[in-house]
């Protein structure tokens, strides 16, 4: 039986999306930064956004208050003082609403970003972006 610790596990090393209801019990270590988002090229998104830690592992979660107006192609992925970092994508976002979790592959430095973005892969514009503090 796999329980939410080895799901998530399993996610973070493979640098899979994954979403949990009630991470935040799951993820100790609580949040190195936070964020909320505002909308970009005429979307409305809104809502919280935490970079977690877990051991040496990051999460990137969206809050209960997330919401995005849609897009045809949304990802998940972090930028720096105003430029989306391209090799930076977490995954698709799974849901236009609500609470989800992103695992950061191992292999990436976190302390090089300050924005996490709702990229539209599709137009190659920002849906939303939330800078971390």
């Amino acid at each position: 039986m796999m329980t939410r610790r080895s799901l998530f596990v399993k996610a973070a090393a493979t640098g899979a999306a994954l979403t949990l209801a009630g991470t935040t019990a799951a993820v100790a270590g609580g949040a190195k930064k936070k964020g909320s988002f505002e909308g970009r090229s005429n979307h409305i998104t809104t809502g919280s956004v935490k970079l977690v830690k877990e051991g040496d592992r990051y999460i990137v979660e969206l809050g209960d208050d997330f919401s995005l107006d849609g897009g045809p192609d949304p990802r998940v992925a972090f930028g720096k003082d105003g430029k989306y970092a391209s090799d930076s994508k977490l995954g698709a976002l799974l849901h236009l609403t609500g609470k989800q979790s992103y695992a950061v592959p191992p292999t990436m430095d976190v302390s090089g970003y300050n924005e996490v973005y709702i990229w539209c892969e599709v137009a190659g514009v920002p849906l939303g972006v939330a800078t971390l503090k």
